[in-house]
C-alpha cells in the first residue's frame, strides 16, 4: 500500500496576524512585529509544531491605503526579514526561514547574498519568495515616480531569478580546499565566473560567499495571474497560492503543474500551498464567535481601503449597497482584482458586503470550527490534489498559534497526514524537495 501523502505546512506570519483587527484581540500581543522575544516565541513554537517554515511576508513601504484606515493597522512597522530570520536562526534548529525580497527594488547581487548567508547561518533552512511587489509606493522610496508595469515586472523577475540562481553556484560544491601546507585555499578551476548580459541586468559576479548548503535556498512565489502562474511552473518549488474554493484550488493546482512539465520539471519538486485563515476552538459555534467579535473590532474605514488596495481603485466613491462597478484594469495584483470581481458577480455582493469580506482578513479562505472539522477539511483538500499542505494565518498571536499548535496539529498527527519528527534538517529535506545540481560544476 502506498505512503499516506503528507501535508506541509508554513506559517504567515505578518507576524501580528493578517487580520486586521488581529493585535486587538483580547490576549493578544499588540507589539508582536517589532518585539524580538515575541517572535522568537512563535518561532520556537511552530518548531514544536512541526511546522515546516516561518514565512515572513515584506513592504518596501507602509500600505497604500488612507490615513483613516493605515493608522489602525499593526503593520505599518515591522522588522527588515533579512535581519529577522538570521536571528530566529540561533533560537531555532529545524523550522524553515522564508523571506520575501522584491525583484522590482531590489539588485540579484544584494539578493543571492544575502540569501546565501541565512542559508549558511540556518545550516540549510532558507527559503526566498519571489515577488514582484503591488504597492505603488515602494517605487516612490527607490527613486521612480510610478510602479512598473505587470508585465514589464514579470519580465525583470525572470531575469533577476536567472541571475541569482547563477550566483549561488559561483562556486563548485568542493572549491575550498583549504589546503594549510600548500597554502592553497580554494581551487581556482572550481570557479564560475558569471559575466552575465541581458535586457534587464549585467552581472559580473562571482558570489564571494561559498555555494549555499541546500544549493540553492527554496525557490517560493506567490502570484496566482497568469505571469505569476507561469514564472512558478518555470522557477518555484513552493507557491503561496489564494484560492478560496475546493474547485478553484483544483484546477490552479493541474494548470501550474501541467505547465511544468514543458521545462522538463518534475511536478513533484512544486508544493502548492494555499493560503487558509483558521480559527479554533472546542466547538463550531465557538470558533464561528470567536471570528465574529474578531470581525467586530474591524473598523469600517479598513474594509473600504483595504478593498481599495485589492481591486488596484479607490472604492470610496461606489454606492456601498450597489453592485460592483466595473472595474478597470490597474497595474496591481491581477489574480485578487480578478478573484473579488468574479466574487461580487457569482453571489450578488453589494460594494458594502465585499468590503466587510476583505476587511478583516482580505478575504483568504477561512477554516472555522474544531480541530476535528479543520483536520477533515484539510484532509480533504490534500486528497483531492487541491494542495500539498497551507500556510496557515493565525487569527491572532499568540493564542491563535498556541490553538493550532496544540489542538489542530495532533489530530493531523493521528491521521497520518502530518510528520510527528522533522525528516531532516533543512528545508529541502523537510519539504520533499530535492538539492538542484551546480549548472556550471555538474560532477
Amino acid at each position: 500500500m502506498s505512503e499516506r501523502k503528507q501535508l506541509r505546512l508554513g506559517a504567515f506570519m505578518r507576524p501580528v496576524s493578517i487580520h486586521s483587527a488581529g493585535w486587538r484581540y483580547p490576549g493578544a500581543f499588540t507589539d508582536a512585529n517589532f518585539n524580538f522575544e515575541h517572535l522568537k516565541r512563535f518561532a520556537q513554537t511552530l518548531e514544536r509544531g512541526r511546522f515546516d517554515a516561518f514565512f515572513m511576508a515584506d513592504h518596501l513601504a507602509v500600505l497604500n491605503m488612507p490615513m483613516a484606515a493605515l493608522q489602525r493597522s499593526a503593520t505599518v512597522t515591522s522588522f527588515d526579514p533579512l535581519t529577522l530570520l538570521p536571528a530566529l536562526a540561533v533560537v531555532t534548529e529545524r523550522l524553515g526561514l522564508i523571506a520575501t525580497a522584491s525583484t522590482t527594488y531590489n539588485d540579484p547581487y544584494h539578493v543571492a547574498r544575502k540569501f546565501a548567508s541565512l542559508d549558511h547561518l540556518s545550516g540549510g533552512r532558507a527559503g526566498w519568495n519571489l515577488v514582484t511587489s503591488v504597492n505603488p509606493y515602494e517605487a516612490l522610496n527607490f527613486g521612480l515616480t510610478a510602479h512598473p508595469e505587470h508585465a514589464a515586472r514579470y519580465a525583470r523577475a525572470r531575469e533577476f531569478y536567472t541571475v541569482v540562481t547563477g550566483l549561488w553556484d559561483s562556486w563548485a560544491d568542493d572549491a575550498f580546499v583549504r589546503d594549510v601546507e600548500q597554502g592553497i585555499f580554494f581551487d581556482p578551476d572550481r570557479l564560475h565566473v558569471l559575466n552575465h548580459a541581458g535586457p534587464e541586468f549585467s552581472v559580473r559576479g562571482p558570489l564571494n560567499v561559498a555555494r549555499p548548503p541546500q544549493g540553492w535556498p527554496v525557490i517560493v512565489q506567490a502570484g496566482s495571474s497568469d505571469a505569476g502562474r507561469q514564472i512558478a511552473a518555470e522557477t518555484a518549488e513552493a507557491i503561496f497560492s489564494a484560492n478560496n474554493t475546493l474547485a478553484s484550488a483544483q484546477e490552479f493546482y493541474a494548470d501550474v503543474k501541467g505547465r511544468m512539465r514543458a521545462y522538463g520539471r518534475d511536478p513533484d519538486h512544486l508544493k502548492v500551498l494555499p493560503g487558509v485563515f483558521v480559527v479554533v476552538a472546542d466547538s463550531v459555534a465557538a470558533a464561528k464567535a470567536k471570528k465574529r467579535h474578531l470581525d467586530s473590532l474591524v473598523h469600517p474605514a479598513s474594509g473600504l481601503a483595504t478593498l481599495s488596495v485589492l481591486l488596484g481603485c479607490d472604492v470610496s466613491g461606489f454606492a456601498l449597497d450597489q453592485p460592483l462597478p466595473e472595474i478597470p484594469a490597474s497595474n496591481a495584483s491581477k489574480s485578487s482584482r480578478d478573484k473579488l470581481v468574479a466574487m461580487a458577480h457569482e453571489e450578488g455582493m453589494n460594494v458594502r458586503e465585499l468590503a466587510h469580506y476583505v476587511g478583516g482578513s482580505f478575504g483568504i479562505m477561512e477554516m472555522i470550527g474544531t480541530p476535528t472539522s479543520i483536520a477533515d477539511e484539510m484532509a480533504q483538500w490534500l486528497d483531492s490534489n487541491a494542495c500539498d499542505g497551507f500556510n496557515i494565518m493565525f487569527p491572532y498571536l499568540p493564542g491563535g498559534l498556541d490553538d493550532f499548535v496544540d489542538q489542530v496539529v495532533p489530530e493531523l498527527q493521528r491521521r497520518g497526514i502530518f510528520r510527528r519528527e522533522y525528516e531532516g534538517r533543512t528545508l529541502r529535506e523537510n519539504l520533499g524537495l530535492p538539492r538542484p545540481g551546480n549548472q556550471f560544476f555538474p560532477d
